[in-house]
């Protein structure tokens, strides 16, 4: 064989393997296939993760209409509206708001949740399974503060019960920073764990001393 003709034998081999598109599907394929499984798992986390901020949102609600009605969590919230002036001749069963200082503003009482507590563990309770995974009683911070448009002087002390959720995270079930790495060829914090934004519902109390009944 001439050099020429073995020259040309290779020249149209190398043309039919440029041709040749036998392996081309299963390239397609996996291509194609990190995409939609990407896209899958995406839809899969972020479909809980709004079912996790709405399952949230009404456990902050349901804490806070059952913090209402039960004796408060935190120490130095009083029982009764105290005079706003030493000394002053406003009588009894006046209203706060009747004008300023006829009720004294003990200033707000803040404070976490503790299990040793039976108000926060009730509510705790009872709001467990709305929650993510690795909640605690601690996570419920509650305010007790004083609002001059509620309540009579000598009359039952009744705060403004503000109840936060915070501090939790979400949880990927999938590591999508991994999954686009191939694709984008940077490394990604998406699919780490994701803190949630504090969550605070403000409710006026009702029956902070006798409230054990619902």
């Amino acid at each position: 064989m001439t050099p020429l003709r073995a020259r040309l034998r290779r020249y149209a081999r190398l043309r039919r393997f440029a041709r040749d598109e036998s392996g081309a599907t299963l390239v397609e394929f996996a291509v194609v296939v990190l995409f939609f499984l990407l896209l899958l798992f995406a839809i899969i986390d972020f479909g809980r993760l709004a079912h996790t901020w709405a399952a949230a949102q009404k456990a902050t609600q349901v804490a806070a209409r059952i913090a209402a009605v039960r004796p408060p969590v935190c120490a130095g919230v009083p029982a009764l509206n105290s005079r706003g002036v030493a000394g002053s001749s406003i009588s009894f069963g006046t209203l706060c708001r009747a004008g300023a200082n006829v009720c004294a503003n003990p200033g707000p009482a803040v404070c976490s949740g503790a299990s040793a507590n039976a108000t926060s563990a009730e509510i705790f309770a009872q709001i467990r399974p709305l929650l993510p995974a690795g909640a605690t009683v601690g996570n419920l911070r509650f305010t007790y503060s004083f609002d001059p448009n509620l309540g009579f002087l000598g009359g039952p002390y009744v705060p403004m019960v503000t109840v936060d959720l915070q501090g939790l995270e979400f949880v990927f079930v999938s590591n999508l920073g991994r999954m686009i790495t191939p694709i984008t060829g940077q490394q990604t914090t998406l699919g780490a764990n994701l803190p949630l934004p504090r969550m605070s519902i403000s409710v006026p109390g009702e029956d902070l001393a006798l409230g054990t009944a619902g």
